[in-house]
């Protein structure tokens, strides 16, 4: 594994082995490392293809079709912004077009110092508080775009 992945926990292999030879492995192996390193490295989609004793291209197929698997290292806290029908007549929008003024950021992209991560997400599940968007987990409803600066300003 290079410098930008960390090495398996002992309780991530343990899972993989778990799941070796079981069917529908290897989405769930991918979850796996996504939840404990937040996204899928190359490097980490290699060990996995060894372990399993499948295709890099296979893994990498897998990654690249599905939309959720993430490919490179989000921000310390990953803003999402739902996008979906409710949210995007609301104005999500317009919520991330103010979260790109205020952080200097386009949509996938993460901020100079690492700390904020951008998203449009299809939803999220809150329609009824649209728009929602969630900044490290954490969900805020019915957002306006006077609310953002102190949103962010909790994660500062």
């Amino acid at each position: 594994m290079s410098e930008n992945s960390t090495t398996f926990s002992p309780e991530l292999i343990e899972f993989i082995n778990e799941w070796r030879e079981k069917p529908g492995n290897l989405i769930m192996v991918l979850h796996r490392v996504q939840s404990e390193f937040g996204y899928v490295s190359q490097e980490s989609a290699d060990e996995v293809s060894k372990m399993l004793e499948i295709p890099f291209a296979k893994v990498w197929g897998v990654l690249t079709f599905y939309h959720f698997f993430k490919l490179t290292k989000p921000g310390d806290f990953n803003i999402q912004v739902c996008m979906g029908t409710a949210c995007y007549l609301k104005g999500g929008e317009a919520i991330i077009e103010e979260i790109g003024n205020l952080l200097k950021l386009e949509v996938g992209g993460i901020t100079d110092d690492g700390k904020f991560s951008l998203e449009a997400v299809r939803c999220i599940g809150c329609c009824g508080l649209a728009p929602v968007m969630t900044v490290g987990g954490e969900v805020f409803g019915k957002v306006t775009k006077n609310q953002i600066p102190a949103i962010l300003k909790k994660f500062a």
